[in-house]
C-alpha cells in the first residue's frame, strides 16, 4: 500500500470516459459512476503527458476501481466538484474548485474506513452538503434536497457495484485510450 498524502495541484484531472460512465441526476448534483484503470497509456491520452519509460498496454496498469464523480450545474455547465476513486492500491478522493484551479487529493485509509466504495456512498448519503461546501460550492450545497439524494443513491450504488464486478479491463482500457 502506498503512503497517504494530501496535495494541491492544478485542476488537471482525468475527465470521465463517456463510453463507460453512467449518470444519475439528483437535483442540484449529478452522479457519474465509472470503472477506471490507471495506466501509462491512459495517463498520456487524458492528461497529455507520457510516463517516461512506461509501456502503453495493460501491463503498465498500476491501479483500478470504481470512481464516483459528483457534478454540479454551474452557469449551464456540468462541473465536477468531488471525486471518490475507490481504487485497490491507492483509494482517495478529490475536492475540485475550478474557480481557484484547485484539485486537493486526500487518501482514504481502508484500515480505518473498510471498503472505500461503501464508505464513499455513506459519505455522500450523510455529508453531501458539507463536502460540496468544502469543494467551494457552498452556494449550491444549500440547494441540495436530501429526498432526491436518497432516491438516487440506490441507483448509484447498483451502478457502482455493477461496474466493480462486471467491468472488463481490456474494454475499459480501449475506451480510455481512444478518447
Amino acid at each position: 500500500m502506498r503512503e497517504r498524502y494530501v496535495y494541491q495541484s492544478s485542476n488537471k484531472v482525468f475527465p470521465p470516459v463517456e463510453k463507460q460512465t453512467e449518470y444519475v441526476d439528483a437535483g442540484v448534483v449529478t452522479f457519474g459512476i465509472e470503472y477506471r484503470l490507471l495506466t501509462a497509456a491512459i495517463h498520456a491520452a487524458n492528461i497529455g503527458k507520457a510516463v517516461v519509460g512506461a509501456k502503453t498496454d495493460l501491463s503498465s496498469g498500476y491501479d483500478k476501481g470504481v470512481t464516483l464523480h459528483i457534478f454540479v450545474n454551474e452557469g449551464g455547465e456540468r462541473t465536477e466538484r468531488i471525486r471518490f476513486d475507490s481504487f485497490g492500491e491507492d483509494p482517495h478522493y478529490h475536492y475540485m474548485d475550478p474557480a481557484n484551479n484547485s484539485n486537493e487529493l486526500l487518501g482514504i485509509d481502508p484500515s480505518a474506513v473498510g471498503d472505500p466504495l461503501a464508505w464513499a456512498l455513506d459519505v455522500i448519503r450523510t455529508r453531501l452538503p458539507q463536502i460540496l461546501a468544502r469543494s467551494g460550492a457552498d452556494h449550491l450545497s444549500k440547494q441540495i434536497e436530501q429526498s432526491k439524494i436518497d432516491e438516487a443513491l440506490p441507483k448509484v450504488a447498483e451502478a457502482a457495484y455493477r461496474a466493480r464486478f462486471r467491468s472488463d479491463d481490456e474494454t475499459v482500457h480501449k475506451n480510455a485510450v481512444n478518447v
